[in-house]
Protein backbone atom coordinates (compact mmCIF):
# COMPACT_ATOMS: atom_id res chain seq x y z
CA UNK A 1 0.00 0.00 0.00
CA UNK A 2 1.64 3.47 -0.76
CA UNK A 3 2.21 6.33 1.68
CA UNK A 4 -1.14 7.67 0.76
CA UNK A 5 -3.33 4.82 1.11
CA UNK A 6 -1.92 4.70 4.61
CA UNK A 7 -3.36 8.01 5.68
CA UNK A 8 -0.73 10.51 4.55
CA UNK A 9 -1.41 12.94 2.40
CA UNK A 10 2.53 14.16 0.50
CA UNK A 11 2.91 10.99 -1.77
CA UNK A 12 6.20 11.16 -1.27
CA UNK A 13 8.77 8.39 -1.88
CA UNK A 14 11.43 8.14 1.56
CA UNK A 15 14.07 6.59 -1.24
CA UNK A 16 13.99 10.60 -3.08
CA UNK A 17 14.94 12.46 0.22
CA UNK A 18 18.00 11.23 0.94
CA UNK A 19 20.70 12.42 -1.77
CA UNK A 20 24.25 11.61 -1.31
CA UNK A 21 26.67 14.86 -1.37
CA UNK A 22 29.43 13.55 -3.71
CA UNK A 23 31.58 16.49 -1.78
CA UNK A 24 30.90 15.24 1.88
CA UNK A 25 30.47 11.93 1.49
CA UNK A 26 27.53 12.24 3.20
CA UNK A 27 23.73 11.42 2.82
CA UNK A 28 21.43 14.69 2.65
CA UNK A 29 17.81 15.69 3.16
CA UNK A 30 16.36 16.90 0.06
CA UNK A 31 14.24 19.64 0.59
CA UNK A 32 11.61 20.90 -2.52
CA UNK A 33 11.82 24.94 -1.72
CA UNK A 34 7.99 25.48 -2.03
CA UNK A 35 8.06 22.45 0.76
CA UNK A 36 6.04 23.94 4.16
CA UNK A 37 6.74 20.90 5.95
CA UNK A 38 9.35 18.03 6.11
CA UNK A 39 9.23 15.58 2.93
CA UNK A 40 9.84 12.59 5.10
CA UNK A 41 6.32 10.84 5.41
CA UNK A 42 4.32 11.38 8.92
CA UNK A 43 4.09 8.70 11.34
CA UNK A 44 1.40 5.90 10.77
CA UNK A 45 -1.92 7.35 12.56
CA UNK A 46 -3.31 5.62 15.72
CA UNK A 47 -6.00 3.70 15.67
CA UNK A 48 -5.97 1.88 12.40
CA UNK A 49 -5.13 -1.50 12.52
CA UNK A 50 -2.01 -2.81 10.27
CA UNK A 51 -2.95 -4.93 7.30
CA UNK A 52 -0.35 -7.49 8.46
CA UNK A 53 -1.56 -8.82 11.42
CA UNK A 54 -4.39 -10.67 12.41
CA UNK A 55 -6.72 -10.95 15.75
CA UNK A 56 -6.71 -7.73 17.85
CA UNK A 57 -3.40 -5.75 16.05
CA UNK A 58 -3.17 -2.01 17.61
CA UNK A 59 -1.12 0.27 16.23
CA UNK A 60 2.34 1.10 17.96
CA UNK A 61 0.91 4.50 18.79
CA UNK A 62 -2.05 3.06 20.85
CA UNK A 63 0.00 0.98 23.04
CA UNK A 64 1.26 2.49 26.64
CA UNK A 65 4.43 0.03 26.82
CA UNK A 66 6.54 0.77 23.74
CA UNK A 67 9.78 1.37 23.58
CA UNK A 68 11.94 4.39 21.96
CA UNK A 69 15.73 4.03 20.40
CA UNK A 70 17.87 5.84 22.56
CA UNK A 71 19.01 8.26 20.05
CA UNK A 72 20.78 11.89 20.63
CA UNK A 73 18.54 14.88 19.22
CA UNK A 74 16.21 17.15 19.69
CA UNK A 75 12.41 16.08 18.50
CA UNK A 76 11.24 17.88 15.53
CA UNK A 77 7.98 20.97 16.04
CA UNK A 78 5.26 19.87 13.71
CA UNK A 79 5.49 21.67 10.64
CA UNK A 80 9.25 22.63 10.69
CA UNK A 81 12.04 21.15 8.69
CA UNK A 82 14.87 19.84 10.99
CA UNK A 83 18.44 20.04 10.44
CA UNK A 84 20.76 16.29 10.77
CA UNK A 85 21.53 16.09 14.44
CA UNK A 86 25.14 17.47 15.24
CA UNK A 87 28.01 15.51 14.46
CA UNK A 88 25.71 13.33 11.47
CA UNK A 89 26.73 15.64 7.99
CA UNK A 90 30.42 14.63 8.20
CA UNK A 91 30.68 10.85 8.91
CA UNK A 92 31.40 9.36 5.98
CA UNK A 93 29.93 5.81 4.72
CA UNK A 94 31.30 2.75 5.48
CA UNK A 95 33.05 0.60 3.08
CA UNK A 96 34.66 -2.80 3.80
CA UNK A 97 32.18 -3.06 6.62
CA UNK A 98 28.96 -1.95 5.40
CA UNK A 99 27.75 -5.63 4.92
CA UNK A 100 27.75 -6.62 8.17
CA UNK A 101 26.28 -2.99 9.09
CA UNK A 102 23.15 -3.85 7.08
CA UNK A 103 20.03 -5.15 8.95
CA UNK A 104 18.53 -8.45 7.52
CA UNK A 105 15.50 -8.51 8.85
CA UNK A 106 13.23 -12.02 8.20
CA UNK A 107 9.66 -11.63 7.96
CA UNK A 108 6.87 -13.40 8.47
CA UNK A 109 6.17 -16.62 6.75
CA UNK A 110 5.87 -16.61 2.89
CA UNK A 111 7.65 -13.23 3.03
CA UNK A 112 10.57 -13.79 5.32
CA UNK A 113 13.77 -11.85 4.33
CA UNK A 114 13.97 -7.85 3.77
CA UNK A 115 16.64 -5.53 4.64
CA UNK A 116 16.02 -2.07 6.89
CA UNK A 117 18.82 0.30 5.83
CA UNK A 118 19.81 3.29 7.96
CA UNK A 119 23.26 5.11 6.81
CA UNK A 120 23.23 8.44 7.38
CA UNK A 121 19.42 8.51 8.31
CA UNK A 122 18.76 11.19 10.73
CA UNK A 123 17.24 11.15 14.03
CA UNK A 124 13.94 11.66 12.98
CA UNK A 125 13.80 9.31 10.45
CA UNK A 126 13.93 6.60 12.37
CA UNK A 127 11.39 7.55 14.86
CA UNK A 128 9.18 7.61 11.55
CA UNK A 129 10.46 3.97 11.01
CA UNK A 130 9.48 3.52 14.60
CA UNK A 131 6.23 4.69 14.12
CA UNK A 132 5.59 2.53 11.10
CA UNK A 133 5.58 -0.74 13.12
CA UNK A 134 3.20 -2.40 14.67
CA UNK A 135 3.40 -4.84 17.63
CA UNK A 136 1.06 -7.18 19.59
CA UNK A 137 1.84 -9.26 23.29
CA UNK A 138 3.70 -12.21 23.17
CA UNK A 139 1.08 -12.80 26.12
CA UNK A 140 4.10 -15.36 28.06
CA UNK A 141 4.11 -17.73 25.31
CA UNK A 142 7.74 -16.66 23.87
CA UNK A 143 11.19 -16.90 25.89
CA UNK A 144 11.05 -13.21 26.25
CA UNK A 145 12.94 -12.71 23.41
CA UNK A 146 16.06 -13.82 21.25
CA UNK A 147 19.63 -13.20 22.69
CA UNK A 148 22.83 -12.38 20.68
CA UNK A 149 24.85 -15.21 22.79
CA UNK A 150 22.22 -18.28 22.24
CA UNK A 151 20.62 -19.95 19.31
CA UNK A 152 17.55 -17.80 17.74
CA UNK A 153 14.04 -19.54 17.39
CA UNK A 154 12.11 -17.09 15.45
CA UNK A 155 8.37 -17.61 14.43
CA UNK A 156 7.49 -16.21 11.16
CA UNK A 157 3.47 -16.61 10.56
CA UNK A 158 2.32 -15.51 7.02
CA UNK A 159 -1.69 -14.73 7.38
CA UNK A 160 -4.02 -15.30 4.99
CA UNK A 161 -6.30 -12.01 6.04
CA UNK A 162 -7.06 -10.28 2.72
CA UNK A 163 -6.79 -6.71 4.28
CA UNK A 164 -4.88 -4.07 1.70
CA UNK A 165 -5.57 -2.71 -1.70
CA UNK A 166 -6.38 -5.76 -4.63
CA UNK A 167 -6.46 -8.38 -2.04
CA UNK A 168 -10.01 -9.02 -1.64
CA UNK A 169 -10.37 -10.95 -5.24
CA UNK A 170 -8.20 -13.86 -3.62
CA UNK A 171 -10.82 -16.46 -2.53
CA UNK A 172 -11.78 -16.24 0.90
CA UNK A 173 -12.25 -12.79 1.33
CA UNK A 174 -13.88 -12.85 4.95
CA UNK A 175 -10.77 -14.82 6.87
CA UNK A 176 -9.91 -13.97 9.87
CA UNK A 177 -6.51 -14.66 9.35
CA UNK A 178 -5.28 -17.69 10.27
CA UNK A 179 -1.60 -19.48 9.71
CA UNK A 180 -1.55 -20.00 6.09
CA UNK A 181 1.81 -20.30 5.89
CA UNK A 182 4.23 -21.02 9.13
CA UNK A 183 8.26 -20.86 9.32
CA UNK A 184 9.97 -21.35 13.05
CA UNK A 185 13.49 -20.10 11.96
CA UNK A 186 16.31 -21.82 13.93
CA UNK A 187 19.33 -19.87 13.92
CA UNK A 188 22.58 -21.84 15.57
CA UNK A 189 23.61 -20.50 18.65
CA UNK A 190 27.50 -20.04 16.30
CA UNK A 191 25.45 -18.05 13.50
CA UNK A 192 27.40 -20.92 11.08
CA UNK A 193 23.57 -22.23 10.27
CA UNK A 194 20.30 -22.10 10.51
CA UNK A 195 16.97 -24.11 9.56
CA UNK A 196 13.87 -23.15 8.17
CA UNK A 197 11.33 -25.96 9.26
CA UNK A 198 7.90 -25.17 7.55
CA UNK A 199 4.86 -26.22 9.68
CA UNK A 200 1.76 -27.51 6.81
CA UNK A 201 -1.15 -25.36 7.79
CA UNK A 202 -3.36 -29.01 7.31
CA UNK A 203 -1.78 -30.38 10.10
CA UNK A 204 -3.55 -32.30 13.05
CA UNK A 205 -2.30 -30.43 16.23
CA UNK A 206 -3.52 -30.00 19.61
CA UNK A 207 -4.00 -26.26 19.85
CA UNK A 208 -3.30 -25.07 23.73
CA UNK A 209 -5.37 -22.85 25.63
CA UNK A 210 -4.26 -19.27 24.90
CA UNK A 211 -4.24 -16.39 27.47
CA UNK A 212 -4.47 -13.54 24.97
CA UNK A 213 -4.12 -10.17 25.65
CA UNK A 214 -7.46 -7.93 24.46
CA UNK A 215 -7.73 -4.42 22.75
CA UNK A 216 -8.74 -2.97 26.08
CA UNK A 217 -5.61 -4.44 28.15
CA UNK A 218 -7.40 -7.16 29.75
CA UNK A 219 -7.03 -10.71 29.40
CA UNK A 220 -9.06 -13.62 28.09
CA UNK A 221 -8.43 -17.37 28.31
CA UNK A 222 -9.32 -18.97 24.58
CA UNK A 223 -10.00 -22.76 25.00
CA UNK A 224 -7.85 -24.62 23.54
CA UNK A 225 -9.00 -27.84 20.77
CA UNK A 226 -7.36 -31.17 20.33
CA UNK A 227 -7.02 -32.57 16.95
CA UNK A 228 -7.28 -29.35 15.24
CA UNK A 229 -5.76 -28.28 11.52
CA UNK A 230 -2.48 -26.18 12.57
CA UNK A 231 -3.54 -22.59 10.96
CA UNK A 232 -6.61 -22.51 13.53
CA UNK A 233 -3.80 -21.32 16.07
CA UNK A 234 -3.94 -17.88 14.53
CA UNK A 235 -7.65 -15.70 14.26
CA UNK A 236 -9.82 -18.75 14.70
CA UNK A 237 -12.32 -17.92 18.17
CA UNK A 238 -9.62 -14.47 18.15
CA UNK A 239 -6.44 -16.31 18.76
CA UNK A 240 -3.73 -14.21 18.77
CA UNK A 241 0.26 -15.09 17.10
CA UNK A 242 0.82 -16.13 20.96
CA UNK A 243 -1.49 -18.49 20.29
CA UNK A 244 0.47 -20.38 17.38
CA UNK A 245 3.35 -19.97 19.58
CA UNK A 246 1.91 -21.86 22.22
CA UNK A 247 0.88 -24.63 19.87
CA UNK A 248 4.33 -24.59 18.04
CA UNK A 249 5.96 -25.09 21.61
CA UNK A 250 3.19 -27.92 22.16
CA UNK A 251 4.04 -29.60 18.69
CA UNK A 252 7.77 -29.32 19.04
CA UNK A 253 9.13 -29.01 22.20
CA UNK A 254 10.75 -25.70 21.12
CA UNK A 255 9.57 -22.30 22.53
CA UNK A 256 9.62 -19.01 19.89
CA UNK A 257 11.84 -16.33 21.18
CA UNK A 258 10.16 -13.36 18.99
CA UNK A 259 7.33 -13.51 16.61
CA UNK A 260 6.51 -11.59 12.96
CA UNK A 261 3.19 -11.37 10.96
CA UNK A 262 2.74 -10.68 7.45
CA UNK A 263 -0.11 -10.69 5.14
CA UNK A 264 -0.12 -10.62 0.99
CA UNK A 265 0.67 -6.92 1.08
CA UNK A 266 4.03 -7.94 2.58
CA UNK A 267 5.00 -10.16 -0.52
CA UNK A 268 3.97 -7.58 -3.00
CA UNK A 269 5.80 -4.46 -1.16
CA UNK A 270 8.91 -6.30 -0.55
CA UNK A 271 9.44 -7.88 -3.50
CA UNK A 272 9.05 -4.44 -5.17
CA UNK A 273 11.07 -2.85 -3.59
CA UNK A 274 14.16 -5.08 -3.52
CA UNK A 275 13.93 -5.03 -7.40
CA UNK A 276 12.15 -8.43 -8.27
CA UNK A 277 13.33 -12.15 -7.18
CA UNK A 278 14.25 -14.29 -10.03
CA UNK A 279 12.34 -17.73 -9.93
CA UNK A 280 12.27 -21.03 -11.79
CA UNK A 281 9.33 -23.03 -13.33
CA UNK A 282 9.72 -26.74 -14.71
CA UNK A 283 6.94 -26.53 -16.49
CA UNK A 284 4.19 -23.80 -17.95
CA UNK A 285 1.59 -22.43 -15.55
CA UNK A 286 -1.94 -21.19 -15.49
CA UNK A 287 -3.54 -21.28 -12.48
CA UNK A 288 -6.88 -19.40 -12.44
CA UNK A 289 -7.03 -19.61 -8.74
CA UNK A 290 -3.73 -17.94 -7.72
CA UNK A 291 -3.73 -15.94 -10.74
CA UNK A 292 -0.62 -17.16 -12.13
CA UNK A 293 0.34 -17.46 -15.43
CA UNK A 294 4.18 -18.05 -16.70
CA UNK A 295 6.20 -20.10 -19.24
CA UNK A 296 8.40 -22.90 -18.48
CA UNK A 297 11.84 -21.46 -17.52
CA UNK A 298 13.22 -18.60 -15.11
CA UNK A 299 11.34 -15.25 -14.39
CA UNK A 300 11.86 -12.20 -11.99
CA UNK A 301 8.73 -11.44 -10.34
CA UNK A 302 7.33 -8.91 -7.80
CA UNK A 303 4.19 -7.42 -6.29
CA UNK A 304 0.79 -9.02 -7.47
CA UNK A 305 3.02 -11.91 -9.66
CA UNK A 306 4.86 -12.72 -6.88
CA UNK A 307 1.69 -12.68 -4.85
CA UNK A 308 0.51 -15.26 -7.15
CA UNK A 309 3.86 -17.13 -7.01
CA UNK A 310 4.01 -17.90 -3.69
CA UNK A 311 0.08 -18.87 -3.66
CA UNK A 312 0.07 -21.30 -6.57
CA UNK A 313 -0.90 -24.85 -5.52
CA UNK A 314 -3.06 -26.43 -8.16
CA UNK A 315 -0.36 -26.21 -11.06
CA UNK A 316 2.28 -27.64 -8.93
CA UNK A 317 3.80 -31.14 -6.87
CA UNK A 318 0.64 -33.15 -6.14
CA UNK A 319 -1.38 -29.88 -6.19
CA UNK A 320 -1.93 -29.38 -2.33
CA UNK A 321 -0.44 -27.56 0.60
CA UNK A 322 2.77 -29.75 0.50
CA UNK A 323 3.50 -28.55 -2.72
CA UNK A 324 2.76 -25.11 -2.25
CA UNK A 325 5.33 -25.04 0.69
CA UNK A 326 7.87 -26.57 -1.52
CA UNK A 327 7.64 -23.62 -4.17
CA UNK A 328 7.38 -21.14 -1.54
CA UNK A 329 11.25 -22.34 0.21
CA UNK A 330 12.17 -21.71 -3.38
CA UNK A 331 10.97 -18.18 -3.42
CA UNK A 332 12.44 -17.43 -0.23
CA UNK A 333 15.82 -18.84 -1.16
CA UNK A 334 16.06 -17.15 -4.28
CA UNK A 335 14.61 -14.19 -2.17
CA UNK A 336 17.61 -14.15 0.41
CA UNK A 337 19.94 -14.04 -2.29
CA UNK A 338 19.11 -11.48 -3.60
CA UNK A 339 18.64 -9.47 -0.20
CA UNK A 340 22.19 -10.48 0.39
CA UNK A 341 23.61 -9.56 -3.04
CA UNK A 342 26.14 -6.17 -3.78
CA UNK A 343 22.89 -4.76 -6.24
CA UNK A 344 20.70 -4.23 -3.03
CA UNK A 345 23.05 -3.63 -0.33
CA UNK A 346 24.97 -1.35 -2.07
CA UNK A 347 21.77 0.51 -3.30
CA UNK A 348 20.44 3.07 -0.78
CA UNK A 349 17.54 3.79 -2.13
CA UNK A 350 16.90 -0.38 -2.06
CA UNK A 351 18.09 0.09 1.51
CA UNK A 352 15.69 2.47 2.01
CA UNK A 353 12.46 1.34 0.42
CA UNK A 354 12.84 -2.12 2.40
CA UNK A 355 13.38 0.37 5.38
CA UNK A 356 9.64 1.59 4.65
CA UNK A 357 8.46 -1.55 3.31
CA UNK A 358 9.40 -3.80 6.14
CA UNK A 359 8.06 -2.09 9.07
CA UNK A 360 4.76 -1.14 7.62
CA UNK A 361 4.31 -4.80 6.42
CA UNK A 362 4.99 -6.79 9.56
CA UNK A 363 3.34 -7.07 12.80
CA UNK A 364 5.63 -7.90 15.51
CA UNK A 365 5.71 -9.18 19.12
CA UNK A 366 6.51 -6.64 22.12
CA UNK A 367 9.72 -7.72 22.59
CA UNK A 368 10.64 -6.39 18.89
CA UNK A 369 8.73 -3.26 18.74
CA UNK A 370 11.66 -0.58 17.35
CA UNK A 371 13.66 -0.28 14.42
CA UNK A 372 16.73 -0.89 17.08
CA UNK A 373 15.12 -3.82 18.62
CA UNK A 374 15.05 -5.20 14.77
CA UNK A 375 18.49 -3.91 13.82
CA UNK A 376 20.21 -6.20 16.17
CA UNK A 377 18.17 -8.78 15.30
CA UNK A 378 18.63 -8.57 12.05
CA UNK A 379 22.82 -7.64 12.49
CA UNK A 380 22.68 -11.55 13.96
CA UNK A 381 20.62 -13.38 11.12
CA UNK A 382 22.99 -11.01 8.84
CA UNK A 383 26.11 -13.35 9.72
CA UNK A 384 24.28 -16.78 8.22
CA UNK A 385 25.72 -17.61 4.87
CA UNK A 386 22.90 -19.37 2.81
CA UNK A 387 24.88 -22.41 1.85
CA UNK A 388 24.50 -23.30 5.51
CA UNK A 389 20.67 -22.25 5.49
CA UNK A 390 18.41 -25.40 5.37
CA UNK A 391 14.77 -25.38 4.26
CA UNK A 392 12.84 -28.80 5.44
CA UNK A 393 9.15 -29.26 6.20
CA UNK A 394 7.88 -30.92 8.96
CA UNK A 395 7.58 -35.04 8.20
CA UNK A 396 3.39 -35.87 7.92
CA UNK A 397 1.91 -38.25 6.67
CA UNK A 398 -1.62 -38.72 5.37
CA UNK A 399 -4.31 -38.29 8.11
CA UNK A 400 -4.99 -42.31 8.52
CA UNK A 401 -8.61 -41.33 10.02
CA UNK A 402 -9.95 -40.11 6.64
CA UNK A 403 -11.08 -41.76 3.73
CA UNK A 404 -11.08 -38.29 1.52
CA UNK A 405 -7.31 -37.43 2.78
CA UNK A 406 -7.61 -33.46 3.37
CA UNK A 407 -5.07 -33.21 6.40
CA UNK A 408 -1.92 -35.09 7.63
CA UNK A 409 -0.30 -36.13 10.93
CA UNK A 410 3.19 -35.66 12.36
CA UNK A 411 5.43 -38.68 10.61
CA UNK A 412 6.16 -40.52 14.08
CA UNK A 413 9.12 -42.40 12.65
CA UNK A 414 11.02 -38.97 11.38
CA UNK A 415 9.36 -35.92 13.31
CA UNK A 416 10.81 -36.47 16.63
CA UNK A 417 14.64 -36.58 15.24
CA UNK A 418 14.16 -33.51 13.45
CA UNK A 419 12.63 -31.75 16.44
CA UNK A 420 15.14 -32.88 18.21
CA UNK A 421 18.45 -31.78 16.07
CA UNK A 422 16.67 -28.51 16.25
CA UNK A 423 16.47 -28.42 19.77
CA UNK A 424 20.04 -29.34 19.98
CA UNK A 425 20.83 -27.08 17.89
CA UNK A 426 22.42 -29.53 15.40
CA UNK A 427 23.27 -28.61 11.48
CA UNK A 428 21.18 -29.98 9.11
CA UNK A 429 24.13 -29.47 6.94
CA UNK A 430 27.83 -29.73 7.32
CA UNK A 431 29.78 -27.37 8.78
CA UNK A 432 33.47 -26.61 9.60
CA UNK A 433 33.53 -25.42 13.34
CA UNK A 434 31.02 -27.38 14.35
CA UNK A 435 32.89 -30.25 13.33
CA UNK A 436 36.11 -29.21 15.30
CA UNK A 437 34.19 -28.14 18.02
CA UNK A 438 32.97 -31.95 18.23
CA UNK A 439 36.88 -33.29 18.56
CA UNK A 440 37.44 -31.07 21.62
CA UNK A 441 38.25 -32.78 24.79
CA UNK A 442 34.89 -33.19 26.35
CA UNK A 443 33.11 -34.31 23.76
CA UNK A 444 35.89 -37.18 22.83
CA UNK A 445 36.40 -37.87 26.93
CA UNK A 446 32.22 -38.68 26.56
CA UNK A 447 32.03 -40.49 23.39
CA UNK A 448 34.85 -43.25 25.07
CA UNK A 449 32.59 -43.62 27.98
CA UNK A 450 30.55 -45.66 25.37
CA UNK A 451 33.11 -47.59 24.09
CA UNK A 452 34.50 -50.81 25.64
CA UNK A 453 32.17 -54.45 26.25
CA UNK A 454 28.64 -54.46 27.69
CA UNK A 455 27.44 -56.60 30.11
CA UNK A 456 24.55 -59.00 29.67
CA UNK A 457 21.06 -57.32 29.87
CA UNK A 458 20.51 -59.86 33.07
CA UNK A 459 23.08 -58.10 34.78
CA UNK A 460 22.91 -54.77 34.68
CA UNK A 461 21.51 -53.82 38.15
CA UNK A 462 20.10 -50.37 38.45
CA UNK A 463 17.75 -48.17 40.32
CA UNK A 464 15.57 -45.57 38.70
CA UNK A 465 14.71 -41.73 40.17
CA UNK A 466 12.55 -39.22 38.91
CA UNK A 467 14.76 -36.05 38.79
CA UNK A 468 12.29 -34.08 36.75
CA UNK A 469 10.40 -36.51 34.51
CA UNK A 470 6.85 -36.55 33.94
CA UNK A 471 5.15 -38.37 37.24
CA UNK A 472 5.11 -41.68 36.91
CA UNK A 473 8.06 -41.67 34.39
CA UNK A 474 10.00 -43.91 37.01
CA UNK A 475 7.74 -46.82 36.44
CA UNK A 476 6.93 -46.71 33.08
CA UNK A 477 10.91 -46.89 32.46
CA UNK A 478 11.12 -49.78 35.21
CA UNK A 479 8.05 -51.85 33.16
CA UNK A 480 10.17 -51.21 30.00
CA UNK A 481 13.44 -52.04 31.00
CA UNK A 482 11.94 -55.34 33.05
CA UNK A 483 9.23 -56.64 30.36
CA UNK A 484 10.77 -55.18 27.03
CA UNK A 485 14.75 -55.26 27.68
CA UNK A 486 15.14 -57.91 30.00
CA UNK A 487 17.12 -55.41 32.63
CA UNK A 488 15.30 -57.58 35.38
CA UNK A 489 17.56 -56.64 38.35
CA UNK A 490 15.89 -52.60 38.20
CA UNK A 491 13.85 -51.50 40.92
CA UNK A 492 12.23 -48.01 41.28
CA UNK A 493 13.68 -45.62 43.63
CA UNK A 494 10.63 -42.99 44.02
CA UNK A 495 12.17 -39.07 43.34
CA UNK A 496 15.55 -37.78 43.49
CA UNK A 497 16.72 -35.10 46.01
CA UNK A 498 16.94 -32.41 43.18
CA UNK A 499 15.56 -31.95 39.80
CA UNK A 500 17.96 -32.26 36.92
CA UNK A 501 17.71 -30.69 33.37
CA UNK A 502 19.41 -33.92 31.79
CA UNK A 503 19.06 -37.83 32.29
CA UNK A 504 22.10 -39.02 34.25
CA UNK A 505 23.62 -42.31 34.76
CA UNK A 506 26.01 -42.49 38.25
CA UNK A 507 27.99 -45.81 38.31
CA UNK A 508 31.39 -47.00 39.74
CA UNK A 509 34.58 -47.91 38.07
CA UNK A 510 33.93 -51.40 38.05
CA UNK A 511 29.94 -51.10 37.16
CA UNK A 512 31.41 -49.09 33.43
CA UNK A 513 30.10 -52.31 31.23
CA UNK A 514 26.56 -52.61 32.97
CA UNK A 515 26.50 -48.65 32.31
CA UNK A 516 27.69 -49.04 29.02
CA UNK A 517 25.15 -51.49 28.15
CA UNK A 518 22.19 -49.30 30.00
CA UNK A 519 23.08 -46.27 27.58
CA UNK A 520 22.99 -48.40 24.52
CA UNK A 521 19.54 -49.93 25.78
CA UNK A 522 17.78 -46.33 26.23
CA UNK A 523 20.03 -44.29 24.33
CA UNK A 524 21.75 -42.47 26.72
CA UNK A 525 24.54 -40.32 25.16
CA UNK A 526 28.46 -40.29 26.66
CA UNK A 527 27.54 -36.99 28.30
CA UNK A 528 25.21 -38.73 30.49
CA UNK A 529 27.83 -41.42 31.72
CA UNK A 530 28.96 -40.06 35.05
CA UNK A 531 31.86 -42.16 36.78
CA UNK A 532 31.46 -42.14 40.22
CA UNK A 533 30.11 -44.24 43.40
CA UNK A 534 27.73 -46.99 43.39
CA UNK A 535 24.82 -47.19 46.24
CA UNK A 536 23.03 -50.25 47.23
CA UNK A 537 19.44 -51.54 46.05
CA UNK A 538 16.73 -52.54 48.61
CA UNK A 539 18.75 -55.94 48.44
CA UNK A 540 22.28 -54.11 49.80
CA UNK A 541 23.80 -55.13 46.52
CA UNK A 542 25.66 -51.98 44.93
CA UNK A 543 23.70 -50.69 42.08
CA UNK A 544 23.87 -47.59 39.54
CA UNK A 545 21.60 -44.94 39.81
CA UNK A 546 18.95 -43.41 36.42
CA UNK A 547 18.08 -40.41 37.21
CA UNK A 548 15.18 -39.28 34.25
CA UNK A 549 15.56 -35.28 34.26
CA UNK A 550 13.86 -32.69 32.50
CA UNK A 551 14.58 -34.04 28.88
CA UNK A 552 13.13 -37.64 29.37
CA UNK A 553 10.61 -38.04 26.24
CA UNK A 554 9.01 -41.98 27.46
CA UNK A 555 10.15 -44.88 28.18
CA UNK A 556 12.37 -46.09 25.14
CA UNK A 557 12.93 -42.71 23.28
CA UNK A 558 16.45 -42.04 22.50
CA UNK A 559 18.45 -39.04 24.12
CA UNK A 560 21.11 -39.58 22.25
CA UNK A 561 21.30 -36.53 19.65
CA UNK A 562 21.26 -37.46 15.91
CA UNK A 563 23.81 -36.12 14.07
CA UNK A 564 21.89 -36.96 10.26
CA UNK A 565 19.14 -36.15 9.14
CA UNK A 566 16.92 -38.74 8.41
CA UNK A 567 17.39 -39.83 4.11
CA UNK A 568 13.67 -39.30 3.99
CA UNK A 569 12.95 -35.77 4.93
CA UNK A 570 12.80 -33.44 2.22
CA UNK A 571 15.59 -30.39 2.95
CA UNK A 572 17.63 -27.66 0.45
CA UNK A 573 19.32 -25.37 0.74
CA UNK A 574 19.51 -21.37 0.31
CA UNK A 575 22.34 -21.14 -2.25
CA UNK A 576 20.70 -23.67 -4.74
CA UNK A 577 18.21 -22.99 -7.12
CA UNK A 578 15.77 -25.33 -7.74
CA UNK A 579 12.60 -25.21 -10.28
CA UNK A 580 9.14 -25.81 -9.35
CA UNK A 581 8.14 -28.91 -10.92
Amino acid sequence: MDAQGRGRADNIDPADQWVLNPNTGEYELRLTPSAPQSAVPGPRRGGSPTSGGAGAVRSRTAAPDRDTPDLPGPRRRRGVPEEPPPGRRGRRPVKKKSKAKKVLLWTGGITAFSLVGTAGAAYFYLEHLNDNITSLSDDGASTGGFSKDKAINLLLIGTDKRTGSGNEGYGDSGSVGHADTTILLHVSKDRTNATALSIPRDLIVDVPDCETQQEDGSTKVIPGTENARFNTSLGQDGRTPSCTMRTVTELTGITPDNFMVADFNAVKTLTTAVGGVEVCLAKDIDDPDSHLKLSKGTHTVEGEQALAFVRTRHSVGFGGDLSRIAIQQQFLSSLMRKLKSNDTLTSPSKMIKLAEAGTKALTVDSQLDSIGKLKDLGLELGKLNTKNLTFTTVPVVDNPAEKVKATVVLNQSTAPTVFQMIRDDVSFTEVKEQQKASKDAAAAAAAARLKGTQSAASEVRVRVMNGGAPAGSAQETLNWLQIDEGVTKSENAGNAPAELSKTTLEYAPDQAAQARKLAAVMGLPGTALKPGKSVTNAQGLPTMTLTLGKDFKGAGVSLTTPTKVPDTVDKSTADKVECAK
